[in-house]
């Protein structure tokens, strides 16, 4: 049988590779522009323009140059409504009013702008800080109750906390990667932080978590299954009984995404890129982490840990609690 697990070591390595480049560029940026991530406005404020063209011939690409040429580097811009309607909503850096009207003028230049229609917000930067503070404390809620939830789920398997610990570990993994690449894309290409990024961010939390039960689920049922064998190869043998369908499944999802990112609009590829990115290291965490880290600490080859007198499943350790 091919051993997935044994080649444990490789595995935390190549992530090691990872997350610690990633975390002294986010040093590396928070040392130059202050923080850990490139921020957008909705974080930093700034301005939002609802613009109303009276002619055909606004696309995406124009509007941004005009936006980039006074001094907003990665505005957001999305069209409103009806194509035939000409209505667009641009998110930029907060300018005074002269410079606005010059942007106005600008975009006159290329497609006439009904003035009267169209207007300008400023942003605050309070409710970007809210949504970040009620990210936060979603992932923290998660990480309470799936620990929980596992920990009773597993209660008839052996040390069904480390269940728990393993798959709470796998997720910090996981937010870790897309953190890290997010700085360096911010470093690199200007990519900023945005709401939709605190999306990819919670849904790749979700993923991760979903993806890591389904493995240790099959671990808990072949326990009682196979006992006398190392648990080991019980672990192994679960993994493998469960990837193709793990594979599979995130194969569909890993398709749509990259259709999205060869041909969908400017303003979602980067949240689709981060998503993409999260769902791939979320997929590869539940098999090349959380269930390696179990059979690392049952093995004693963690920090603290100390290796069992036994490394068998026996009839009275199955039905053991933590």
């Amino acid at each position: 049988m091919f051993s997935l697990v044994q080649k444990r070591r490789w595995y935390f390595i190549i992530s090691a590779c990872v997350i610690i480049p990633g975390i002294l560029i986010m040093l590396y940026s928070l040392a130059t522009t202050g923080s850990l991530l490139r921020l957008s406005i909705d974080f930093e404020g700034g301005a939002i323009y609802e613009l109303r063209f009276t002619a055909v011939g606004a696309s995406e690409a124009n509007i941004r140059d005009v936006f980039v040429r006074f001094g907003s580097e990665n505005p957001l811009i999305q069209q409103l409504g009806d194509p035939a309607q000409n209505r667009w909503s641009v998110r930029g850096a907060f300018v005074d009013e002269d410079t606005t009207a010059q942007i106005e003028d600008a975009l006159d230049a290329i497609v006439p702008i009904d003035r009267e229609a169209s207007r300008i917000e400023a942003v605050s930067a309070t409710v970007g800080q809210e949504a970040t503070q009620a990210a936060l404390f979603a992932v923290l809620a998660a990480t309470v109750v799936v620990t929980g939830f596992i920990v009773l789920t597993f209660r008839s398997v052996p040390k069904a906390v480390r269940y728990g610990i393993c798959a709470i570990i796998a997720m910090v993994h996981d937010v870790l990667v897309v953190a890290g690449i997010m700085s360096l894309a911010g470093l690199l290409f200007g990519w900023e932080v945005d709401a939709l990024f605190l999306s990819a961010v919670l849904t790749v939390v979700g993923f991760s978590i979903q993806d890591t039960i389904v493995m240790f689920d099959r671990i808990r049922e072949n326990i009682p299954k196979h006992l006398g064998e190392p648990y080991e190869a019980i672990v192994n043998r679960s993994v493998l009984e469960t990837i193709h369908r793990s594979l599979a499944t995130q194969l569909n999802a890993f398709f749509i995404m990259i259709a999205i990112l060869l041909f969908g609009g400017e303003s979602i590829r980067q949240f689709i890129a981060m998503l993409f990115i999260g769902l791939l290291t979320g997929t590869y965490s539940s098999i090349s982490i959380a269930v390696p880290l179990l059979v690392a600490w049952e093995k004693g080859e963690l920090p603290f840990t100390q290796p069992p007198p036994n490394a068998k499943i026996t009839p009275s350790t199955a039905v053991a609690d933590s």
